[in-house]
């Protein structure tokens, strides 16, 4: 019997991958794609992005960065829709074009599709977990809806389910608060 092994992508290749719209990341060597997101996405995006400035001009404790290229190793590299890197991190993982490192919490904007849910609730819960992501966020536009996971040893533990009522805060950002309605107001 002959078993068929496929090669390990690495986030080397991702450089090779084309420039057509489309994402790609590597998690666990396995490549992934999907589209660039759509207008609600880049909304939501755009409304937490805002809170996130306008607290991090008051309380100057670290940044928040867009869509940006997360390397943990040689055959994870993401691209989240945001994260948070505290100024006492900033040195050791985000001095380069891309974050070689756990950022301090990683924001991921559901997109439609059970494929896409799976990824962001399960693979890459998993992915930050390992690398020792201190907390996730996971939005979901259709239900208005916002899940906060923090590490508990190796492994994120939801902590949060928050509805459009609810107050969104974190013991890494120190005073901060959102309500969720305003996240999804456009």
């Amino acid at each position: 019997m002959t078993t068929h092994i496929s090669p390990l992508v690495t986030v080397d290749d991702l450089d090779l991958m084309p420039d057509d719209g489309n994402r790609y990341e590597v998690i666990e060597g396995e490549i992934f794609m999907s589209r660039a997101p759509g207008l609600t996405h880049q909304r939501i995006s755009a409304n937490l992005f805002a809170e996130f400035i306008f607290y991090l001009r008051e309380n100057p404790i670290g940044e928040v960065i867009h869509t940006p290229g997360v390397i943990f190793n040689k055959y994870n590299g993401v691209i989240p829709d945001m994260v948070f890197v505290s100024n006492e991190r900033r040195g050791e993982i985000a001095s380069t074009e891309r974050i070689t490192g756990s950022p301090d919490i990683v924001i991921e904007i559901v997109s439609p599709g059970a494929e896409n849910e799976q990824r962001d609730r399960v693979v890459k819960r998993q992915l930050y977990g390992k690398f020792g992501v201190e907390e996730y966020w996971v939005v979901y536009p259709d239900s208005r809806s916002v899940e906060i996971y923090r590490l508990r040893g190796s492994a994120l533990e939801l902590i949060a389910a928050l509805a459009e009522k609810d107050e969104i805060t974190s013991p890494r950002l120190p005073g901060f608060s959102c309500n969720v309605a305003r996240i999804f107001h456009f």
